[in-house]
């Protein structure tokens, strides 16, 4: 399996739309709401100008994301990491993680947001990834638990 990460340009709205829906349509049907499924064209174009993505290939083949934004000098926000259902389990949201630990050399901080009982996601980036939970919250109707990794 041969992973791959290229920096989306704003041609690749459709696409991330699709990778986005794919990834993200059972929380959509769970939670009735999910920010990262059924973007429009126009929204995921400005969501790729506000964020870095990153386009993830297994062997050619675009199977996920990861887009992450500055917050301030050496701290950054994962916006999103989703890798579609057919390709999950398999090390690429893993690599994806040290795709942009690597890709932003100056990282003191990475922080980010997931539902808190997809126990799944709690237990991939705690166990995986390094991560600890910092804090709670809540978007909407949705309960969330902030992440922290620190170097």
């Amino acid at each position: 399996m041969k992973l791959e990460f290229r920096e989306a340009g704003l041609t690749d709205a459709e696409l991330l739309i699709e990778i986005y829906n794919a990834s993200f349509r059972d929380d959509y049907i769970r939670y009735g709401e999910c920010p990262a499924y059924g973007k429009t064209a126009e929204m995921m174009r400005q969501s790729i100008l506000d964020s870095r993505k990153f386009v993830i290939l297994c062997s050619e083949k675009p199977v996920g994301c990861i887009s992450c934004r500055s917050l301030q000098k050496g701290i950054y926000e994962v916006g999103c990491l989703c890798v579609i259902p057919a390709f999950q389990g398999k090390g690429i949201g893993t690599a994806a993680v040290e795709f942009a630990k690597a890709y932003f050399a100056d990282w003191r901080i990475f922080t980010l947001v997931t539902p808190a009982d997809k126990t799944e996601n709690i237990r991939f980036y705690t166990e995986k990834c390094g991560f600890r939970i910092q804090s709670e919250e809540t978007d909407g109707t949705v309960k969330l638990v902030r992440f922290i990794l620190e170097r």
